[in-house]
């Protein structure tokens, strides 16, 4: 065996694992997740994890689980009306104020104050990014220009294969082609093969290096992950359904009118899981005008 293809499959080894402990961690935010634990879960010694973790994933242990805790209560405070008192204890926080002091590093803003933003429409971009274009789409909304149909749909858990993408969602095509370029060989891509994007990050308050994305496709049971190329089981649950119809760039607007008028009218709650898209049609052979995702956002 060459040094090259070892190398090689000594780093799918290791992105494999890295694939288990991530998907145990986001399953898991609730839990006091301990660094052994964890270790475990990735087949690491516990004297290595820590290291290895930081050098793939870019920040430690900690900062991760506390930066998703804390994004997961960023979204409470937008889409709930849970008190932050609630959401502070949820987020693993014994007191409001440690809460809030944790909050304000993160935001540069406090948790009341967030939340007063945000119903206002008002939130600073994470990381100082643009957000014009999703300002006009609350304003097309408010003027009741930006209107569309939504349904609750009950979703069957999917097996899926998937790729992870870290960074904007608009840079995700790496992800695809590598689990596709894995899958077709398989045979495993047919007419019956679902394309799922599984979105776990708000671009509003993650900040664009940060956010998490999967490029899943939906695959037989008994398929086994392997080196980048993960299996895992998403969707299982109620969700607010609706077809985005265009450019994948606008889908904020679509998200912005599903989840800030549609769930609240209806008197739904959002639970904090990731959601959906379902690409209906190929963007290599449709005009992006024609494009069609169905949006799933899961209700609690």
């Amino acid at each position: 065996m060459t040094e090259g293809h070892m190398t090689k499959q000594t780093q799918g080894s290791y992105q494999e694992r890295l694939n288990r402990v991530l998907d145990h961690m986001e399953r898991h935010l609730d839990d006091d997740l301990a660094l052994d634990e964890l270790a475990a879960v990735a087949c690491f010694s516990p004297y290595h994890f820590h290291r290895i973790f930081s050098g793939m994933v870019g920040e430690g242990v900690k900062a991760h689980l506390r930066r998703l805790r804390l994004e997961r209560a960023a979204n409470r405070l937008t889409f709930t009306e849970l008190p932050v008192t609630d959401i502070a204890l949820n987020a693993g926080y014994d007191s409001p104020e440690a809460f809030s002091r944790a909050f304000r590093n993160l935001f540069e803003l406090s948790p009341v104050r967030y939340r007063e933003l945000a119903l206002a429409g008002g939130l600073p971009p994470a990381s100082g990014r643009s957000s014009v274009a999703l300002c006009r789409a609350c304003e097309l909304i408010q003027e009741g220009k930006l209107t569309m149909e939504a349904t609750i749909k009950e979703l069957p858990e999917l097996n899926v294969a998937y790729v992870r993408h870290v960074g904007p969602y608009e840079m995700c095509e790496s992800a695809w082609e590598a689990v596709c370029g894995w899958a077709a060989p398989k045979g495993l891509l047919g007419p019956n093969t679902a394309i799922v994007g599984l979105c776990h990050d708000d671009p509003e308050i993650t900040p664009p290096e940060k956010i998490r994305y999967d490029a899943c496709l939906t695959v037989p049971e008994g398929v086994q992950a392997e080196g980048s190329v993960g299996v895992k089981t998403i969707g299982g649950g109620r969700y607010a359904v609706t077809v985005h119809k265009g450019p994948y760039a606008n889908l904020h607007a679509t998200y912005a009118w599903l989840c800030g008028v549609w769930v609240v009218e209806n008197g739904h709650e959002l639970a904090s899981e990731p959601s959906l898209e379902f690409y209906l049609n190929n963007p290599e052979q449709t005009p992006p005008e024609e494009l069609r995702t169905e949006v799933h956002v899961r209700l609690a």
